[in-house]
């Protein structure tokens, strides 16, 4: 690339990461809190990459996405995932047509760009794994015929951790598709106050028109060039190896870390660094990310579960332990 190439690529980097800002920045509109919730989304659609968020009902996971797509100028559609639900609902199928006396294909609602999968652990395994082509190939295959997704084509799927009878865990090939999982925590004291006060004024949250569009689909894919070109060197690459390695290693889990959650977490902590303004990757990068790329692809065993270990807390050990490159 010389140096004129170099310029412009630059140039669009900056005003990509700008308006990505104000994107966070146009969420709290409708979402109050949530920051690093948020910027885990974004750091996945820079990635594209795909979202489960955990979280208690009433912690506003669905309205965190419907707001990100109005101020992404992206197009959007939610599911509820329950058990009656069937893979053609979601993919989309083939359907007879009377007046022509062939067969068309009906899209399904996994053809928009971001795709909300509400509560997906409520919804039985065939139908799960509908959506496993689609994250991994962004295609649905129907008689034999692919058909790609629009791009971007994000999954942000959500479920419940406190509520187990009438759901469907969600097995290890597809948790380790999603590049990462947030936990969506219940707010502070000061926070839910603030919640308050905008329902007491009026504020409705089936209504979004005062959230405008500040991103588009351009400032992702200039952020994604962006992201492609931030350095991370030998020793970088070594540490996160490491990390891996660690996990599989660990007498507490009886499933560690994949290779590919390897790479999961080497894109988040490329995009989190050129968030954060910087063309390299440092190590603080990489913890900073550990938890959200590695929580839902490592499994513990069960003598470590009754005795109260958790994914979290596996993983900040493990990263004390794992020398820290200089």
């Amino acid at each position: 690339m010389n140096t004129e190439e170099t310029t412009r690529v630059t140039g669009r980097g900056e005003a990509a990461r700008e308006a990505l800002g104000a994107l966070r920045a146009e969420v709290s509109k409708a979402v109050v809190g949530q920051d690093a919730v948020v910027t885990g989304l974004v750091i996945a659609l820079l990635c594209r990459g795909h979202v489960l968020l955990e979280g208690v009902p009433g912690v506003a996971k669905t309205l965190m996405v419907r707001t990100l797509a109005k101020a992404l100028d992206l197009g959007s559609k939610r599911v509820q995932f329950t058990p009656d639900l069937m893979p053609g609902d979601v993919t989309g199928s083939l359907v007879y047509d009377a007046r022509t006396a062939e067969f068309e294909f009906r899209e399904g609602p996994v053809f928009t760009n971001l795709l909300l999968a509400d509560e997906i652990n409520r919804t039985p395994p065939k139908t799960q794994a509908a959506l496993l082509e689609a994250m991994e190939e962004r295609q649905v295959t129907v008689e034999g015929d692919a058909r790609p997704l629009p791009d971007p084509f994000v999954v942000c799927a959500t479920q419940n951790p406190v509520e187990y009878e009438g759901t469907y865990q969600l097995p290890e090939a597809q948790l380790d598709r999603f590049l990462l999982k947030l936990t969506v925590p219940l707010p502070p004291r000061e926070q839910e106050i603030a919640v308050l006060e905008r329902h007491a004024l009026g504020f409705d949250p089936r209504d979004l028109s005062h959230v405008r569009a500040v991103a588009t689909a351009a400032d992702l894919a200039a952020g994604r060039e962006a992201v492609a070109a931030v350095h991370v060197a030998p020793e970088v690459l070594g540490y996160i190896v490491d990390v891996s390695r660690a996990t599989r290693n660990s007498p507490s889990l009886q499933l560690g870390v994949s290779p590919r959650g390897a790479t999961a977490l080497l894109a988040a902590a490329r995009a989190w660094a050129w968030l954060s303004g910087r063309a390299y990757v440092t190590p603080d990068d990489v913890k900073a990310l550990a938890r959200p790329a590695l929580r839902h692809r490592v499994q513990l065993r069960p003598e470590a579960e009754l005795e109260g270990a958790t994914a979290d807390g596996l993983l900040d050990g493990i990263l004390a332990s794992v020398p820290v490159p200089r």
